[in-house]
């Protein structure tokens, strides 16, 4: 569990930067400019990454039962993985109505996922790695809808084929992850 949790601490870490140091980190930025931030930034997360995974695989197998999810759990936990699908499209296309409503949507995406595999995964390291992801999201989602509403910031709506490209784009990928990356990747295929 030692790596995990190293993993996690590192991982989650340096994504709290802004978050608990906004001050450090800007000056860090201006000190070795943009570029060297965005890669130290960037490796420092990909070792804590790595970390979580490893550490995950290595809990996996042992780590002790502490409920076992009930059958309709997988049905919800389908259900917001979807949105949690959409959340995370509309983080990335510009112009969309969800992002202009809730400012940060990756970090919805983020606290859905973590719910959703919170309901069905009832081992310690579950809800070690679910667990710990939840309590960050809901952290930064906060902080950073506080720090927009300080700066007056402000998202876009470009039009309505935005939303549709949201959508579309989350259901294919929705669809091809669950019934073929997830499986790849970590090894459970959520539809049987």
């Amino acid at each position: 569990m030692i790596i995990l949790i190293s993993g996690l601490l590192i991982f989650l870490g340096v994504h709290s930067i802004r978050l608990f140091a906004d001050g450090w980190r800007t000056r860090q930025i201006q000190r070795i400019g943009a570029l060297p931030w965005k890669g130290i930034y960037a490796l420092v997360s990909i070792a804590g990454f790595a970390l979580i995974v490893w550490g995950f695989q290595l809990e996996r197998y042992t780590s002790p039962l502490l409920w076992t999810p009930p059958h309709w759990s997988l049905h919800l936990t389908a259900l917001l993985m979807l949105v949690a699908f959409v959340l995370l499209v509309a983080a990335y296309v510009p112009g969309n109505r969800i992002k202009a409503r809730v400012g940060h949507p990756m970090l919805l995406a983020t606290k859905t996922w973590a719910v959703a595999h919170l309901l069905v995964n009832g081992k310690l390291v579950d809800i070690v790695l679910f667990g710990t992801f939840l309590i960050w999201a809901i952290a930064d989602f906060a902080v950073s809808r506080r720090r927009d509403r300080l700066a007056n910031v402000t998202y876009p709506v470009i039009g309505i084929q935005r939303d549709v490209l949201v959508i579309v784009i989350a259901v294919i990928a929705f669809v091809f992850f669950a019934h073929y990356g997830h499986e790849w990747l970590i090894g459970v295929r959520p539809f049987g």
